[in-house]
């Protein structure tokens, strides 16, 4: 997939490398300066009822080896960690991008999000839910591509 600056701006040269592969991901767009991403979601029922609105915000720390994430839940107006450093930080390797947060909205305590089959068009996005941090039942699993 060829990458169009206009739309989706361009990564800075002085930017962490690790966040070259996540340009397009949700409609995701390199901001400011190309030193973060910012993706926005958008979830309907299927009356076309607005259900989740959000943006999230990404940055890597090159000295720490760590993301920093954070999801802003446009709706209600509230923010929440993306694995956050308590609750194990955010795991990822070649195939695999996963990290926990504390659920601010859901009867459950804890969500872990999960991302596999990672393409330059395509990824699947699973999530769990937990009551203790132990114990853990797959609720959702969203194929995101490419219209």
């Amino acid at each position: 997939m060829e990458r169009n600056e206009l739309d989706y701006g361009k990564p800075n040269a002085n930017a962490p490398r690790e966040l070259d592969p996540f340009a397009f991901l949700l409609e995701g767009h390199y901001i400011l300066d190309g030193y973060a991403i910012a993706d926005e979601y958008r979830m309907r029922t299927p009356e076309d009822q607005l259900l989740v609105l959000g943006i999230n915000l990404r940055s890597y720390d090159a000295v720490r080896k760590t993301w920093n994430m954070k999801w802003l839940n446009a709706l209600p107006g509230t923010w929440t960690d993306l694995g956050p450093e308590e609750l194990g930080g955010v795991a990822a390797d070649e195939t695999t991008i996963s990290y926990c947060m504390k659920e601010p909205v859901a009867r459950h305590a804890l969500t872990r999000a999960t991302y596999v089959r990672i393409s330059a068009d395509r990824f699947t996005w699973r999530g769990e839910r937990s009551h203790d941090g132990k114990a853990w039942e797959q609720f959702l699993v969203i194929e995101l591509h490419e219209a």
